[in-house]
């Protein structure tokens, strides 16, 4: 992208889940590995503790859409259930980890971080650590509106969510191109990379670590494996040691097929969309296909913007709210988690022109709040969540994102 052309705001917007009881710390935070785990107290008692509370909930800021749910749809929510809630924007997640890792070793029980918006490899960092309060969600209302059995809310990345983590949406990961110019589309990843070759100058995808590279890493990885199946779950030096030189090899090849001939990638998601909407490029890519009816919608995306369905699919997560162990307004964090998991506001933030998130809710557990789902506005551009993730591909442990990350730079972006 040339240095005079400034990026779309509307890009942006892409960037870019009746109980008994509920729970509080038991006891301070102590700076080792161990987790806090919350003890049992009556919801009612919660919501007494909670009124008047501050939260400040850190999330990644460069994600118009979602800040704007939160400042004005779940804030105001979470005021009149007597709750302040503030968003810290930040850069990365990672730096919310740091904090509260930090204040964890100093014996913080009052600190400046009272909710995070995390998954995969932050969420496993600050486990091993011990950074999140755990064993609260099970307890919340609203949590008896998900399916205590999927498999992608009750793991994350890999890693037992263990009532650590409250899920907040699904996401899928999509590839996205132009059915005006990709006139016979591929059906495969391997497909892809081979109509990339062909047609040079057309494709590239964000640099890793950038959280939607890293995800198109691990697909290709799948796919150059032979599948699923052939790609252990958790990672071993081993098994990386086996399967990531055809990975590195196959994008080695076609690195000079790339956009400006693989001498430079875009650095972020918004870049590579920047890139489409420009028409630099056919393709792009997200793990939040739901906005790009808005972005087709405000003619930043061209109208034949089309999501790409893979025969062997492709990654599936969720998103999770997490308390941490040194936040000192943990009622407060827990009434705003309880908020954002109720069917009115998983409805909202559903809705395209809101944020366009997918919802963690099993529609056939809450009764009549189904037909506001059934109702959403059928899209022409993103296909339903159904078939979306129709074989969906399991997520690797967080353990193999860093390894990947780095062997990419060394193996290809050096090379």
């Amino acid at each position: 992208m040339s240095g005079a052309r400034r990026p779309n705001p509307s890009l942006l917007r892409a960037a870019g889940a009746a109980a008994a009881a509920a729970v509080v710390l038991a006891g301070c935070a102590a700076p080792d590995a161990e987790a806090p785990v919350a003890q049992e107290r009556s919801w009612d008692d919660v919501l007494a503790e909670a009124e008047g509370k501050t939260v400040a909930l850190w999330m990644y800021g460069g994600d118009v859409q979602g800040n704007a749910y939160v400042d004005d749809v779940l804030a105001p929510a979470a005021a009149e259930a007597g709750v302040t809630l503030n968003r810290v924007p930040i850069a990365d997640t990672g730096d919310a980890v740091n904090r509260i890792l930090s204040e964890r070793q100093a014996g913080v029980t009052d600190g400046e971080v009272d909710l995070v918006w995390v998954n995969g490899d932050n969420f496993a960092t600050g486990r091993q650590a011990g950074a999140w309060l755990c064993g609260w969600t099970a307890v919340l209302p609203n949590m008896t509106g998900t399916d205590p059995e999927d498999p992608l809310l009750t793991t994350d990345f890999g890693n037992p969510v263990d009532g650590c983590e409250a899920p907040w949406h699904k996401a899928q990961f999509s590839l996205v191109y132009d059915s005006a110019k990709v006139t016979d589309p591929p059906t495969t990843l391997a497909g892809v990379l081979d109509w990339a070759q062909a047609n040079p100058g057309r494709f590239t995808y964000p640099a890793p670590p950038d959280f939607t590279g890293s995800a198109f890493l691990r697909e290709a990885l799948y796919s150059v494996s032979g599948g699923v199946e052939n790609v252990p779950l958790e990672f071993s030096q081993d098994s990386y040691d086996e399967l990531t030189p055809a990975l590195f090899d196959r994008l080695e090849t076609l690195a000079p097929a790339l956009w400006r001939g693989g001498d430079t990638y875009p650095q972020t998601q918004q870049e590579l969309d920047q890139l489409y909407a420009d028409g630099e490029v056919d393709m792009t890519m997200t793990y939040g296909p739901a906005t790009l009816d808005d972005l087709v919608a405000d003619s930043t995306f061209p109208p034949t913007t089309r999501v790409l369905l893979l025969d062997e699919g492709t990654l599936g997560n969720a998103s999770f709210l997490a308390i941490p162990s040194t936040s000192g307004s943990q009622a407060g964090a827990q009434v705003v988690v309880d908020l954002a998991l109720s069917p009115e506001q998983q409805l909202a933030k559903a809705q395209p022109d809101t944020w366009g998130q997918f919802t963690v809710l099993d529609l056939d557990r809450i009764g009549d709040a189904r037909a506001g789902f059934d109702q959403l506005p059928r899209s022409e551009v993103v296909p339903s969540y159904e078939e979306l993730s129709e074989g969906a591909d399991p997520e690797l442990s967080a353990a193999w994102v860093p390894p990947l990350d780095d062997g990419w730079r060394r193996e290809v972006a050096a090379g």
